[in-house]
């Protein structure tokens, strides 16, 4: 067995645990194609009636029962198709949605290093586009297989009964017309695969221009913009092209060579007929029978090419759904319970790949105290405190929260203790009240406006027309930058999480924003520990402590005034951050 037969073979059995579930539809439907192949065959037969009992026997009879048969037959085969359309399409969705539903599900287990290296318009290409071709596949071309098999068999049957000697010779031209099916399934799978490939990438640009639109226009780069996304749709029109022409032309070649084969069929049939061995009626019930029997033939051509395509798409999705988490709850991890907020980094060292970003950490904060986090761009700030909520494990060393190891507890009970409000915030294209409360069952209305009030959100809100039913827009886009970080902030103390990640979160706010973020801020970290990333003097002077990093190390600790006095890189970036102010 070939390499490429091996994995087509288990992509099937892949795709058969989804189908597996449907199985009792699947019968039925089967047992439908079956009725409308037999029906098939038995309009063929009745073919010999017709001609030689009606019109050369002229048997009144016959005149009355052929015509109700045919009705009968026609009526079954109705049923038949319909039973085996409907409920053979139902099982096709369904185990579609639970692909679908899987793929999202998986995705919500990767760990943030997935997201960071794979585009949107990726994923979002798999769950929506790939999973249609799977679709397409089992709704279309998997009805369609077993259906034309069944008919090919019966019919087959019907040929062979009619006359043996016409019927070998045609079961002997059927493998000639298996051969170009082959050879068009390998084509439009290939095809297929590349066509995918480049919706992914078209999805991509799309999702990244559609969301950086402000600078496209800033930077007056939309023509720049259509060009690429002109070059990019070509390149899949070409594709797309190819996959037709397949298409196209593997219809004319079956055709051609049931042509053929009929043409040698007539030639020697009628020689029969002229010797007497066969009648009229037996002959043209082979010959319905054989066109007939080249009809499901034929379209096991587009059949495949479905099918082809079906496999590329799973082949994407499989690749997504194999990824393996890189980080996972242990089998013996415990649900953290309600902590004080003690914090320990125990010599502490974290890579990506093959590049070091922090190097022996060891720090400690103490439950309810305020820690600030300073230095350079790329020095590893942001990757710190991703290490206490495990979107990033330690390459080495341990995180410590009270007296848990954070490897040694759940994910989710871990995360439900620990609150972010970051530069970038990140909004659902909701109402208000459902984005602050995200996450959260049950809020009571009293504790909706105590957290409003506290986060300086309550007078903006009320100004809306629908207040906190109003819908923000994608990622918040009705709403100012401070009103977006004020909803930050309000969900963070609706979560009340007894450790508070704060990254830059005034960073890109005006005077008047910063005052109230920062008013709101206040309310936020009292009695928590915080972790602040700063940017801004004001988060940085009233912290307890004061840490530098420098190139993945801590390089200086201690209060404002004291690391100001030292005269070493905090002195230089907080002089840097004066002249800025003064600017």
């Amino acid at each position: 067995m070939s390499g490429k037969t091996s994995h087509a073979l288990r992509l099937y059995r892949r795709l058969f645990h989804y189908v597996k579930p449907y199985t009792g539809m699947l019968v039925i439907s089967a047992v439908a194609m079956v009725g409308v192949s037999l029906c098939t065959g038995l309009s063929a037969l009745l073919m010999k009636n017709v001609l030689d009992d009606v019109f050369i026997e002229r048997d009144r009879q016959m005149l009355v029962l052929v015509p109700l048969a045919i009705l009968l037959i026609y009526l079954i085969k109705g049923l038949c198709r319909f039973v085996r359309m409907y409920i053979m399409n139902s099982a096709g969705i369904r185990m579609v949605k639970d692909i679908r539903n899987e793929l999202y599900r998986h995705l919500n287990t990767l760990s943030m290093s997935f997201f960071t290296e794979t585009p949107t318009g990726t994923l979002m290409s798999r769950v929506t586009y790939d999973v249609s071709m799977i679709q397409g596949a089992v709704t279309e071309a998997l009805t369609g297989a077993i259906r034309d098999v069944f008919t090919v068999v019966i019919l087959s049957g019907v040929v062979l009964y009619r006359n043996m000697t016409l019927g070998i010779i045609t079961l002997v031209v059927l493998p000639v017309a298996m051969y170009p099916l082959v050879q068009f399934g390998r084509k439009m799978k290939k095809a297929s695969r590349r066509s995918q490939e480049q919706m992914g990438e078209l999805n991509k640009l799309m999702q990244e221009r559609i969301a950086g639109i402000g600078l496209v226009k800033a930077c007056g780069t939309e023509e720049t913009e259509l060009d690429r996304f002109q070059a990019d749709n070509e390149k899949l029109v070409k594709t797309f092209l190819k996959i037709q022409k397949v298409r196209a032309l593997s219809s004319p070649v079956m055709e051609l060579i049931g042509a053929g084969s009929v043409a040698v069929i007539v030639w020697v049939g009628g020689l029969m007929v002229m010797r007497g061995s066969m009648t009229v009626g037996e002959f043209f019930s082979f010959l319905t029978a054989l066109m007939l029997l080249y009809e499901p033939i034929k379209h096991l051509t587009s059949v495949n090419n479905l099918i082809q395509q079906g496999l590329a798409a799973a082949e994407r999705v499989f690749d997504v759904l194999d990824i393996s988490p890189e980080i996972e709850d242990s089998p013996d991890a415990v649900i953290l319970p309600r902590i004080r907020g003690r914090i320990r980094f125990e010599d502490v060292s974290f890579r990506y790949d093959t590049e070091w970003v922090l190097r022996g950490i060891n720090l400690e904060v103490e439950a309810g105290t305020k820690l600030a986090i300073v230095g350079s761009s790329g020095g590893g700030k942001t990757t710190l405190v991703n290490l206490i909520p495990r979107f990033y494990d330690v390459t080495s060393g341990a995180v410590w929260i009270d007296d848990y190891d954070v490897r040694s507890v759940t994910q989710k009970s871990l995360r439900q203790q620990i609150s972010v409000v970051s530069q970038d915030v990140i909004l659902f294209n909701e109402t208000i009240k459902s984005n602050i409360c995200y996450g959260m069952e049950h809020v009571g209305d009293r504790e909706l406006e105590q957290v409003l009030d506290a986060a300086y959100a309550h007078d903006f809100i009320a100004s809306l027309p629908d207040g906190l039913d109003t819908v923000i827009g994608e990622r918040g886009t009705r709403l100012s930058g401070g009103q977006r970080q004020r909803l930050s902030i309000a969900r963070a103390l609706i979560k009340d999480s007894p450790i508070l990640i704060l990254d830059e979160a005034t960073s890109s706010l005006d005077t008047e924003s910063e005052y109230l973020v920062q008013r709101a801020l206040e309310n936020l970290v009292r009695g928590r520990t915080t972790l602040v990333i700063a940017h801004r003097i004001s988060t940085v002077k009233d912290a307890d402590r004061i840490i530098v990093l420098s190139d993945g190390r801590i390089v200086e600790s201690g209060r404002h005034d004291e690391l100001v006095e030292l005269g070493g890189e905090y002195s230089r970036l907080y002089s840097l951050l004066i002249e800025d102010n003064d600017h």
